[in-house]
Formats: structure tokens, C-alpha cells, sequence
């Protein structure tokens, strides 16, 4: 962390969690009041690995007994589903696992958790949500050179002229605002996409114009109070290598990361 103040506890952050970024939300809801109500609470509704039928790992995850200190956010780079399910979210869970572990050779899935363009929150690599609730990491292969220390969440679908859906958009913030409270995290300080530290278009120019947006609404998610407009992040700007084939969002693990 920074040596930025931090923020403090005090009731629901300002009205408009669209101020930064507003235009790009177009009709998302703009409060964080109505993600709140919309996904039923702090803590989503997770889909364990035993519910989306995972393969079984090649080896056990690692879990560091620290909490990681960002939270990456990327985008799958496969099509714009319209296929909102539940079936839908589970097969593509197995699909990237499949993906990692037989093309790339990981021993599983590369990033911690994953979101369907329907909304639905899954566990991704084996011990993720075992290591979550001890506040500990599990080693990941998501994004090179700091997976170490970084949590990510791969949202469906590939957004470099298109926005996430508004079922994707409120899981996300939720889930950001759970692992923000989880482990002590400044959501302006920890929210970062995969372009912040390797070159690669991920997580899209539109989703990644998104993220001041969603530092702010997750604030208000979790009852924090901070100066509005406040932004911590000098924003990168491409032009940055854009997905090869499906499932290729950039850099994601060194050889040794598996």
C-alpha cells in the first residue's frame, strides 16, 4: 500500500458512483446502493469448482500465507455471449480450463475467479476460496511477474470496443468490494487491469476505461467515505498486442508458473 490515507467507514460513499467514468457506464445502474440490491449483499454467490465439474488439477495450487495487494482485473477474450445461463458460465469455466491446462500446460486454471457476461461468480484455480477465507493467495497464472501478489478475475467476453454487460458489470464491483473488505484493500489503490503491468490490450480499452468507475462504486459498496474524483492511477494507453486466438489476454504466467 501506498502512504495515501486510508479511507474511512461512514455510511454509503457519494450518490454518483458514475461521476468518474459516467459516460462510459451509459445506462448501468449508477449507484452503489443499486448494486447492492441487485446482487443481494458484500459476499456474492460463488460457484465452487465441484459445481461447474472441474477437471482435477496436475498438481495442487501453492498457497502464500500473505494477502495479495491488488486485485487484476482482465477480460477472457473469447466472443460477446448472449447466452446469459447458468450452463452457459459452468461450460465456460470448463472451456478455459481445458484451454490453460492442455494448450498453454498449466497444471490448471490460470486465475483465481472468473464472471459469465450472465453474472455468475466461479471459483477458478483449485484452493482459491480455501485461501480467500484464510486471507492467504493462491499462486496463480494470470498475469507475468506478479502473480505473486495479485488476484484476478476474468470476465467474459472481449471488450476493446464493447461494454460488459450490466449482470457482469455488478458482479464484478460486488466481488471486488468482498475481496477489498477481505483483505484490507483501498479499492483505489488495488483495482488494477492486466494492461497496468504488462503490454497487452487486456482487459479491453473499454472495460479498462471502466475501471475509475468501478474504484468509485466499489468504495460505496463498502461504506467509504473519500474526496470524489479521487483517482490514484496514471492510466496506459496502447496501442497494446490485441488477442490472437480465444482465451489469449497477454502475459500471464513465466515459465516456472504453472
Amino acid at each position: 500500500m501506498s502512504d495515501t490515507p486510508r479511507l474511512h467507514r461512514r455510511g454509503l460513499l457519494l450518490g454518483a458512483a458514475a461521476v468518474t467514468g459516467g459516460s462510459v457506464l451509459g445506462t448501468l445502474p449508477p449507484t452503489p446502493r443499486a448494486a447492492r440490491a441487485a446482487t443481494g449483499g458484500h459476499t456474492p454467490r460463488i460457484h465452487t469448482r465441484a459445481d461447474w465439474a472441474a477437471r482435477p488439477p496436475k498438481a495442487p495450487a501453492t498457497v502464500l500465507a500473505k494477502a495479495p495487494d491488488h486485485i487484476v482485473v482482465h477480460h477472457t477474450a473469447s466472443e460477446n455471449s448472449t447466452d446469459y445461463s447458468l450452463e452457459h458460465a459452468f461450460g465456460l469455466s470448463r472451456a478455459i480450463q481445458n484451454f490453460h491446462m492442455d494448450d498453454n500446460g498449466w497444471d490448471d486454471t490460470g486465475q483465481q475467479l472468473t464472471i459469465s457476461r450472465g453474472g455468475f461468480l466461479m471459483e477458478g484455480r483449485n484452493r482459491s476460496l480455501e485461501a480467500i477465507a484464510a486471507r492467504q493467495h493462491v499462486m496463480g497464472a494470470q498475469t507475468l511477474g506478479h502473480n505473486d501478489h495479485t488476484i484476478g478475475i476474468e470476465n467474459e467476453g472481449t471488450y476493446l470496443t464493447e461494454t460488459p454487460t450490466k449482470r457482469l458489470w455488478l458482479k464484478l464491483a460486488v466481488t471486488c468490494a468482498w475481496l477489498c473488505e477481505t483483505y484490507d484493500l483501498d479499492p483505489f489503490e488495488a483495482i488494477v487491469g492486466h494492461r497496468d503491468y504488462v503490454a497487452t490490450a487486456c482487459p479491453g480499452d473499454r472495460l479498462y476505461e471502466m475501471l475509475p468507475a468501478l474504484r468509485v462504486m466499489v468504495a460505496g459498496i463498502m461504506e467509504l467515505t473519500t474526496s470524489p474524483g479521487r483517482e490514484l492511477h496514471t492510466p496506459r494507453r496502447g496501442p497494446f498486442p490485441v488477442p490472437r486466438t480465444r482465451f489469449d489476454h497477454g502475459p500471464a504466467a513465466a515459465p516456472g508458473e504453472r
